[in-house]
């Protein structure tokens, strides 16, 4: 349980940078801060995936609610208008806690009421229960909600319009609104006393966080009507906030259902560390439906699903917490998808025809198949359904496939073109690619190389005698080029990226990958030079930072409009998700000794610290490279909470795969 109360929840400027979230597995969720204030326009309390995991939609913003005492009105919200926060509800406001959902404590004139919220998960509806837990025996106490409600994409804002439909349609314990023709009605179960069926515009939300992005920040919202609830006679109420219809009488179910569902997440985890549970407990989060599988959210609020985040995240989300089944439905739907021997890095939001503009995803995707068959034993579901899409990959690799990639003459493999950025590091600002990465990247050298003692185990596996050799050969070719070409005796670690005319000697995180994979080209003496370059040059309590501070592109804040945040994204900027291969070489370089153990596990404290910061329960996409290292981006990333979750479990407590264990928590998926 994370718990917040005094000036933790009442400090605007505190409490607004903590931010709570609740999916329901489709790609939907319910997001905002401890104290209620809205400052993304990706907060809401029901935004809802119409085409899972994509087609997001913010259709309930927040909730206008006001406990009334004998007559006396106190204001629970709290907006930011301009120049001014009103009302101020977070003054009434005495905890908050996640416990396991979002759960509000008020208090007023000796009235202390408690507000939970929660997703249901498997549909687009939002649970909002409140309850009186103290109040004096001759207090009349009611409470009266009115519902904002925006109807628009979670990208955008809407702003006071004639197209909207004000009528509501009232049935016992139900209203459904349809806001606009061609969008989904929103249906409110509930058990008020009253309704206030007056319906008008509140103006001029703002939202801070992104102002502070350079975006979009001002944003109207309608209110249809409100709910009166009394809470003499009852001291309980109820909202659910849905795309289908829904009975208010069963939120405790469904409550009861989802503390359920939670605990035995949980109580699946592979080891009883708090870290590492709170960690399995995040991982849930991500996992989501597409169509008839399962795929991964790369991160909240913002992203879908990309090839490269999912299986990167992948051994972490779903094999190191015994969600095997869902490791097997995502690499059989991303095999579906493989063209010219690569995996699409996204599946656009509209349905579009996927992208294929990345090189690693591929790569990765021997990684994540590897785990697979170390922790479930089940080669013969790799030889059915998988093994011949990775023969196809390696021969489009050698032969050449789209931008240029394409095994060279020394068994490396070159990949770029001029205006493309095909690795992770790939911010660009229209046609501008701020880290030019063509020719030789280390870490594609290292993920290649990788994949070919993969394909080299999994061909002597299924007797392919004549792939075993072609793939031994193809991996002691590019050994034999690597050193030559990448060591940098000078630093004492791996240069960038290689090209026909340059050797980029830029100090970046990259190069932990040529030590961390399963399979490496290096020395032992070789890998510990580089795990102490990149421990004194780059690394911090949260991550790596993407660029040593010596270099004179490095950035150590990322803020600012679009373009200062894309030149800072990978200038310096911290990627916890990094510190997951550093742990594993580290420990590896070390010699996996206890005391190398010991040390890797005082690098994790300060991330157990940063499950109450940001995001709660989860692990930020960046941070500032400089302290007091900012949380910057998506607030909750997967490849954030996976790898740092892996290498907790594998490296830090040394929890090996069980092959052939039962999918430990199938009764708990969504």
């Amino acid at each position: 349980m994370i718990q917040f109360s005094g000036d933790d929840v009442r400090n605007l400027e505190g409490a607004s940078k903590r931010e709570w979230l609740e999916t329901n597995g489709l790609g939907g969720f319910a997001s905002s801060t401890i104290m209620g204030l809205n400052t993304r326009r990706y907060h809401g309390l029901l935004v809802a995936a119409t085409k899972p995991p994509v087609g997001r939609l913010v259709l309930l913003s927040n909730l206008e609610e006001t406990l009334i005492i004998d007559g006396r009105r106190y204001e629970l919200s709290v907006n930011q208008y301009p120049g001014v926060y009103h009302p101020q509800g977070h003054l009434l406001l005495k905890e908050f806690r996640l416990d396991p959902y979002p759960v509000f404590t008020f208090e007023a004139e000796g009235v202390v009421l408690e507000k939970s919220v929660f997703m249901i998960v498997g549909e687009n509806s939002a649970g909002v229960r409140y309850e009186v837990r103290r109040a004096e025996n001759q207090t009349t106490v009611s409470l009266e909600v009115r519902p904002l409600v925006a109807f628009r994409d979670y990208h955008s804002t809407t702003h006071e319009n004639s197209a909207i439909d004000h009528e509501i349609k009232v049935t016992p314990g139900l209203i459904s609104f349809a806001a606009y023709d061609g969008l989904p009605t929103l249906h409110f179960a509930h058990d008020a006393t009253n309704i206030d069926s007056k319906g008008f515009w509140f103006r001029n939300f703002e939202y801070a966080v992104e102002r502070e992005r350079g975006l979009d920040f001002s944003e109207d919202l309608f209110s249809p009507f409100a709910f009166i609830f009394d809470l003499n006679a009852h001291t309980h109420a109820a909202i659910i906030a849905s795309t289908e219809v829904r009975d208010a009488g069963r939120i405790e179910e469904y409550q009861r259902a989802e503390i359920s569902r939670r605990a035995a997440i949980i109580a699946a985890s592979p080891h009883e560390d708090e870290l590492v549970c709170s960690l399995v407990a995040a991982a849930d989060q991500y996992i989501v439906a597409r169509e008839h599988c399962k795929t991964v959210i790369a991160g909240y609020h913002w992203f879908g699903d990309w090839g490269r985040d999912t299986m990167i995240a992948l051994p972490g989300l779903t094999l190191v917490t015994g969600r095997t089944e869902i490791a097997k439905s995502i690499l059989l739907e991303f095999a579906a998808h493989i063209d010219r021997g690569m995996l699409p890095n996204r599946f656009p939001d509209a349905g579009e025809t996927p992208e294929y503009n990345t090189v690693d995803a591929t790569l990765w995707y021997f990684e994540a198949i590897r785990a697979l068959g170390e922790y479930t034993g089940d080669y013969e579901f790799i030889k059915k359904n998988l093994y011949a899409a990775l023969v196809d990959i390696i021969d489009w690799h050698e032969r050449g496939t789209r931008y240029g990639i394409k095994v060279d003459d020394d068994g490396l493999l070159l990949s770029g073109e001029a205006g493309v950025q095909l690795t992770w590091m790939d911010a660009k600002v229209g046609d501008f690619v701020v880290t030019p990465r063509q020719g030789k990247a280390v870490e594609i050298q290292a993920l290649w190389y990788n994949a070919l003692r993969v394909m080299e185990d999994l061909a002597g596996k299924f007797g392919d005698r004549a792939n075993k050799k072609r793939f031994g050969e193809m991996a002691a070719s590019a050994k034999r080029s690597f050193e030559d070409l990448f060591w940098n005796q000078d630093a004492g670690c791996l240069y960038d990226t290689v090209s026909a005319d340059h050797r980029d000697g830029s100090i970046r995180p990259n190069q932990i990958l040529a030590v961390s994979l399963k399979h490496s080209m290096l020395s032992r003496d070789k890998s510990r030079r580089v795990v102490e370059v990149v421990e004194r040059e780059l690394l911090t309590p949260f991550g790596l930072r993407s660029l040593a501070p010596s270099d004179p592109a490095y950035r150590p804040r990322y803020e600012g409009g679009v373009w200062d945040r894309d030149i800072a994204y990978h200038q310096g900027t911290v990627w916890p998700w990094l510190m997951g291969p550093f742990i594993t070489a580290y420990v590896r370089a070390n010699g996996g000794t206890k005391r190398a153990r010991e040390r890797a596990k005082e690098m994790l404290a300060p991330l157990r610290d940063h499950l109450a910061d940001g995001g709660l329960g989860h692990i930020s996409e960046i941070l500032d490279a400089e302290s007091p290292h900012e949380v910057r981006g998506c607030v909750a990333q997967a490849w954030s909470v996976a790898e740092i979750l892996r290498a907790a479990v594998e490296d830090v407590f040394s929890v090996k795969p069980t092959p052939n264990r039962q999918d430990s928590v199938r009764t708990a998926a969504r």
